[in-house]
C-alpha cells in the first residue's frame, strides 16, 4: 500500500467502537494494520468504550450524554479520530455536538472533537491518498458492497467504499439491485420490529444471491453481524468482511479468507 503526501498526518486516535471490540476484534486490528502500513502511528485510548448510539437512537438522550461524556477527554491531542465504522463516526461528528449543546463545558469539547472525526474509508482516500501498492494480490474475486444508511445520510459515505474497493486489482465490485436498502438492523429498530427487520434482511441476502457474489464488504460491522448471521440462518452461502481487512488481506499474501 503505498499514500499521496496530501497531508502531514503522522498520528491518529482510532476509536475502535464497542460492536467491533466485543464481536469483530479483526476489523479493529486490521483497520490498525491498514493504517500503519500507510506510515501513519495509530493511537488507541484504553478508556473508550461507546459512542452512545445505541441510548440515542433508542430515545434516551440522558444515558446517551453520559456514556458520550466519558469519551471526551479521551483526544487530548489535536490529531485525527478515526473510526472503522461509519455509523459511529456520524453519531460521534453530528450528534455529541448536539448532545452537549446546553453545556457550555462539554458542549465546547464535543465540538472539538466532532471537527476530527473521519470514518476509516474516508480517511485513507482523501487525506492520505490511499493507492494499493504494486506487490498487493491480483487474484480474481467479486465482492458486494453494503453501506449502512447511517453512513450515507450522517457521513455522505457509499462513494469512498466504491472508489477503495474499485482500486484493488483482480476485484470486481458487483453492484444489487437493494444496495441502497437498509439491511434492517437499525440498532434497537431490529429488536422492536423484528418482523419488519428480519424482512429487509431477507430481501437484502436474496438480492445478494442473486448476482452469484459470496462475499459483502462494509465499513459497518453492525449490519456485517445482521447480514452474516440472517445468512447464516438461513443456510445462505454468505461471507461477511469490513473494508479493513478486505483491504489488509489484499495487501498481504493473497490468500482467500
Amino acid at each position: 500500500m503505498t499514500r499521496k503526501d496530501r497531508s502531514p498526518v503522522r498520528d491518529v486516535y482510532l476509536f475502535g467502537t464497542c460492536v467491533i471490540d466485543l464481536f469483530m476484534p479483526q476489523a479493529g486490528l486490521d483497520a490498525v494494520r491498514v493504517l500503519e502500513a500507510a506510515g501513519v502511528t495509530v493511537h488507541y485510548p484504553r478508556g473508550q468504550s461507546c459512542c452512545g448510539q445505541p441510548a440515542w437512537s433508542s430515545g434516551n438522550p440522558d444515558e446517551a450524554r453520559a456514556v458520550a461524556r466519558a469519551q471526551l477527554d479521551l483526544f487530548p491531542e489535536p490529531w485525527p479520530i478515526v473510526v472503522p465504522s461509519g455509523s459511529c463516526a456520524g453519531m460521534m461528528h453530528k450528534h455529541w455536538p448536539e448532545l452537549f449543546r446546553d453545556d457550555p463545558g462539554a458542549g465546547s469539547r464535543a465540538q472539538a472533537v466532532a471537527g476530527r472525526i473521519h470514518e476509516f474509508g474516508a480517511f485513507l482516500l482523501h487525506v492520505l491518498g490511499w493507492e494499493m501498492s504494486a506487490g498487493a494480490s491480483v487474484l480474481p474475486e467479486s465482492v458486494v458492497l453494503h453501506t449502512s444508511c447511517s453512513a450515507r445520510r450522517e457521513m455522505g459515505m457509499r462513494t469512498h467504499g466504491v472508489a477503495l474497493v474499485d482500486a484493488v486489482r483482480g476485484v470486481t465490485r458487483v453492484e444489487h439491485e437493494r444496495e441502497s436498502e437498509c439491511c434492517g438492523f437499525g440498532g434497537s429498530f431490529s429488536i422492536r420490529h423484528a418482523d419488519i427487520s428480519g424482512a429487509m434482511v431477507k430481501d437484502k441476502i436474496a438480492s445478494v444471491r442473486a448476482t452469484g457474489c459470496r462475499r459483502v464488504v462494509s465499513a459497518d460491522c453492525a449490519c456485517l453481524l445482521n447480514i452474516g448471521h440472517a445468512a447464516q440462518h438461513q443456510g445462505a452461502p454468505l461471507d461477511v468482511e469490513h473494508l479493513a481487512s478486505f483491504l489488509w488481506r489484499r495487501m498481504g499474501t493473497g490468500e482467500q479468507a
